[in-house]
């Protein structure tokens, strides 16, 4: 089993990528197989709401996402991890999820249908609690188990050295990977016991225009 973590801050390996090590590490020593995929500094366009993935099952702009599509279903679990921007996730992760999503669900992908996923923030000082709630709200309307620890995913630090001093910080990231690990481990052994992923009705979209 692996485990894809999603690096959305714009610095390679920065205060985000300081946290996600730290998942990923104790993701590795549960057992658990991890990636790294850094969607990179260079600006990405937001969603144009132009539906071209619905026939190409893609989107229109072919960039990280589209690289990031390709690989996304071959991996059982995800870490999205920001740093926070004027009170909120990056702008870059943002147009990047925004368009992961659309184009999966819109192209009929699945490939992120009941796989677990997990948030992680980074701070200077605040911002990371609404940040929290921003990320989770991709991973519910995309039926993903959202995985906790035990206290919101965060770590608080300028730079990485700063990360590395934030011992409650590092420890949630800890005990997330464990966590990750533990809830894949279930899910693994649900289907060789014979649960099998719960049937998918059509979707049915409704507005509030009378």
């Amino acid at each position: 089993m692996k485990v894809l973590l999603v690096n959305g801050s714009p610095h390679k390996e920065g205060c985000t990528y300081t946290a996600l090590a730290e998942a990923g590490a104790s993701l590795n020593q549960s057992g658990i197989g991890t990636d790294v995929f850094w969607i990179g500094n260079k600006p990405l366009s937001g969603c144009i709401a132009c539906k071209t993935c619905v026939k190409k099952h893609a989107c229109v702009f072919d960039d990280k996402v589209n690289e990031f599509l390709e690989l996304a279903g071959d991996y059982d679990g995800f870490v999205f991890g920001t740093p926070v921007h004027w009170g909120g996730a990056a702008g870059a992760i943002t147009s990047f999820l925004d368009r992961v999503f659309y184009a999966d669900l819109n192209g009929g992908g699945n490939r992120f249908l009941l796989k677990p996923a997990a948030a992680v923030m980074s701070a200077r000082r605040a911002g990371t609690t609404a940040t929290w709630d921003q990320m989770n709200k991709y991973f519910g309307l995309m039926q993903m188990p959202i995985i906790t620890s035990r206290y919101w995913n965060m770590v608080h630090g300028a730079k990485p050295e700063d990360v590395k001093q934030d011992a409650e910080g590092l420890q949630t990231m800890r005990v997330l990977g464990r966590n990750m690990a533990w809830f894949l481990r279930c899910k693994e052994a649900g289907e060789k016991a014979g649960v099998h992923l719960p049937e998918q009705e059509p979707m049915t979209f409704t507005n509030f225009i009378r």
